[in-house]
């Protein structure tokens, strides 16, 4: 299944890697200003909120993929496209993202759900808002479906829709797919700069604490989270921590609007982030599949993307009913 508002990129870009890089490459949005707010975490740690506030009565809380920022294209675009229907925007960086490194030697993880749960608190306790969408991309999208199965008997009331793109639903099966090799060991190699030069910082900030040998010889996912990501953060080791993180897992106890857009040509997801099954039995979740896309990379002529398109349809027909 998949909508009008998501079809059709331009011709030279129908191909999931050219759709991937292009936005990254090349897209540029202008003219989004951002109130940075700091917030402290129940662990003394913090995060960085940026809002885009244009006086709504309804808030898109949005969620950036891994390693990426509220700066990526992909959210400001969002920012951009949920601000035009006159609704606020809080894009939140997750721990280590805002550009200072976070003081605790945890950082964030797909299934990390706390953190989210905290921004949604301060969000709530601003008392301004009649409803809270959020919206979330790969990794961001995510945490988004573990927080909505994981805490379904407990959500705000004024938490209406969540809608994610391009989310490795399987972990397991998406770091499968990114450690095939080919051109996907251009996007792999990246995550690992990334990830590893933290882990390089956060060792100096934790003397002792984090074993640092062998990081220039890591080249996947598997490598780096049964090294780091799952002690740091209290799983077994990787393949326990996919298991107990993977969204797919959460899609059953759903209990608002989630609508989840993953695209056919996504390089980043194996099969088993198609979950066709598992959201069969749950009328509230909603699984489109593109034929093009990309990861996170909606690519349409002219000024939106498929990606903000779809939000906007979305949210104004919610605004009808």
């Amino acid at each position: 299944m998949s909508d009008p508002a998501l079809a059709k990129p331009p011709w030279l870009l129908r191909n999931g890697h050219l759709l991937t890089i292009y936005p990254s490459l090349f897209r540029r949005i202008k003219n989004i200003t951002y109130r940075r707010e700091r917030i402290v975490t129940a662990d003394d740690d913090f995060l960085d909120l940026d809002w885009s506030i244009v006086g709504g009565r309804r808030l898109v809380i949005i969620s950036h993929g891994l390693e990426g920022s509220s700066k990526r294209p992909y959210v400001l675009g969002m920012v951009r496209a949920v601000n035009d229907l006159q609704m606020d925007a809080l894009a939140w960086n997750f721990r280590s993202c805002s550009g200072e490194m976070n003081r605790r030697i945890r950082f964030y993880h797909s299934g990390e759900t706390d953190d989210l749960q905290t921004v949604i608190n301060h969000a709530l306790s601003k008392n301004i808002y009649d409803a809270i969408i959020l919206v979330g991309f790969s990794m961001g999208g995510n945490q988004i479906v573990c927080y909505l199965g994981q805490k379904a008997a407990a959500l705000p009331a004024i938490l209406s829709r969540a809608i994610v793109f391009s989310v490795p639903l399987d972990l397991a099966s998406s770091a499968l797919q990114l450690a095939r090799g080919g051109f996907n060991a251009v996007y792999m190699r990246r995550f690992m700069r990334s990830l590893t030069a933290k882990i390089r910082q956060k060792a100096d900030r934790f003397p002792g604490c984090l074993k640092t040998d062998g990081l220039s010889r890591m080249k996947t996912f598997r490598d780096f989270d049964d090294a780091y990501t799952a002690p740091i953060h209290g799983f077994k080791d990787a393949a326990d921590y996919w298991k107990k993180c993977s969204g797919k897992r959460y899609l059953q106890q759903v209990g608002v609007p989630l609508t989840i857009v993953n695209a056919a040509d996504d390089p980043f997801l194996g099969p088993a982030c198609y979950p066709r099954a598992e959201i069969a039995p749950n009328p509230n979740v909603s699984l489109l599949i593109p034929a093009h896309g990309g990861h996170v990379g909606f690519v349409k002529c002219g000024r939106r993307y498929g990606s903000e398109l779809l939000v906007q349809k979305l949210l104004v027909a919610d605004d009808r009913r």
